[in-house]
C-alpha cells in the first residue's frame, strides 16, 4: 500500500508539519513518463515569435511534429505572448516555457463549442511546463482557457486564468503540480480523474456572486472519476465569497486534503445546485485541512470529514494510477 500523507491519528493542527513532510516525499515526482521500452531521442522544436526558431507559432510547431506514438516531441516556447488557439492532437508532446510569467498562450472567446477553448488537449501523454494559459473573454459568459480531454496528462508550474469555467478537466487521468488556477464560477470542472498537488486556487468571485471552486461531473457510482486537491491553497477576494464545489453530475466527487482554506470559503462548504436528491449521491470531503475556511462545524450535513482510511485512496499518485506513468 502506498504511503499516506499525514499518517497519524492525532488532530490536524498539531501534526500538520509531519503531514506536509510526508506529502512532499509521496508526491515528489518529475515530469517524465515511465516506459519499459527504450525510447528514441525526442524531437526538439523551438518556437520564437521573432523568427529565431523553427516556427513562429505554437500550432505550426505541433502541426510539423511527427504523429508517431513512439516519437516524443519537445516544443520549447521562447518568452512572449502567443495570441493563438492551440490544439494538441498528437501523442507524446511536451510544451515547455521559460517561465509561466513570461510565456503566455492567450485567446478571447466564450465557450460555445469544443473548438472554443484557448488550448485543447486531445491526445495522450502530454506534458506542459512553465506556461500560462488564459482566456480574456471576461465575466459575461463561460470562457475556457484549457480543455483537457487526453489521458495521462501532466502540468508543472503552469497558470490557468479566466473567469467562469477556466479549466475543463474533461476526461482522462491528469496530474497538476505547483500550478495556479484562477476564476470565479465553477472554474475547475468536468469529469476527469485529477490530482492537484500543491496548487493555488484563487477565486475572483465578488461577494454575493455565487462563486464555486469546482463543478465535477461524475454521473454514476461506477465511474472512476473525481478531483483530489492535496497540499493546496485556496484564496479569494473576500470572506465567504465561494463554495468548495457543486455537483454538475449526480455522483460528483471532490476531496480536499491537507489544504489551506482562507476565509474565502463559505462555512457551508458545498451546494447541491438546487437538487436535494444529489445530497444522497455526491462524495464531498475534506481531510486535515486548516485555515479560517476549513472549519467543518458549519458544513452541510451531507459532506464528509474524512478519516485517514477514507482519505487514503485520494492522497497519493495512485489516485490517477501515477505509479504507471509518472515518476
Amino acid at each position: 500500500m502506498p504511503l499516506l500523507y499525514g499518517v497519524n491519528h492525532a488532530p490536524c493542527r498539531g501534526n500538520r508539519a509531519t503531514s506536509f513532510a510526508l506529502l512532499c516525499s509521496c508526491l515528489a515526482i518529475s515530469s517524465c513518463f515511465v516506459s519499459s521500452v527504450s525510447m528514441p531521442s525526442p524531437v526538439v522544436i523551438t518556437v520564437d515569435q521573432s523568427g529565431n526558431g523553427d516556427h513562429r507559432t505554437i500550432q505550426d510547431a505541433i502541426d510539423a511534429a511527427p504523429a508517431n506514438d513512439s516519437a516524443a516531441v519537445v516544443i520549447r516556447i521562447r518568452p512572449g505572448v502567443y495570441r493563438e488557439k492551440v490544439v494538441v492532437d498528437k501523442p507524446n508532446v511536451t510544451l515547455t516555457g521559460t517561465s509561466a510569467s513570461s510565456t503566455v498562450i492567450t485567446w478571447n472567446e466564450s465557450w460555445v463549442s469544443d473548438q472554443s477553448p484557448t488550448v485543447s488537449l486531445l491526445a495522450s501523454d502530454f506534458v506542459a511546463k512553465r506556461l500560462t494559459f488564459q482566456n480574456t473573454f471576461g465575466n459575461t459568459a463561460p470562457a475556457v482557457a484549457v480543455r483537457v480531454a487526453g489521458d495521462r496528462v501532466a502540468f508543472y508550474g503552469c497558470r490557468f486564468v479566466s473567469f467562469q469555467d477556466t479549466l475543463l478537466d474533461e476526461r482522462g487521468r491528469h496530474y497538476y503540480r505547483g500550478c495556479y488556477v484562477q476564476g470565479a464560477t465553477d472554474f475547475i470542472f468536468g469529469n476527469g480523474r485529477a490530482l492537484f498537488d500543491k496548487c493555488h486556487l484563487h477565486s475572483t468571485s465578488p461577494a454575493g456572486a455565487g462563486g464555486a471552486f469546482t463543478a465535477q461531473q461524475r454521473s454514476s457510482e461506477s465511474e472512476d472519476t473525481g478531483y483530489s486537491f492535496v497540499g493546496c491553497k485556496l484564496t479569494g477576494l473576500g470572506a465567504g465569497t465561494s463554495i468548495l464545489g457543486r455537483p454538475w453530475g449526480p455522483y460528483s466527487r471532490v476531496v480536499f486534503a491537507l489544504t489551506y482554506m482562507s476565509s474565502t470559503v463559505r462555512p457551508q462548504g458545498w451546494d447541491d445546485w438546487g437538487d436535494p436528491s444529489k445530497q444522497r449521491t455526491v462524495f464531498y470531503g475534506q481531510y486535515q485541512c486548516y485555515g479560517d475556511g476549513s472549519k467543518t462545524d458549519g458544513r452541510v450535513a451531507w459532506s464528509r470529514d474524512l478519516t485517514q482510511a477514507e482519505a487514503a485512496p485520494f492522497i497519493t499518485k495512485a489516485w490517477v494510477d501515477g505509479q504507471q506513468w509518472l515518476r
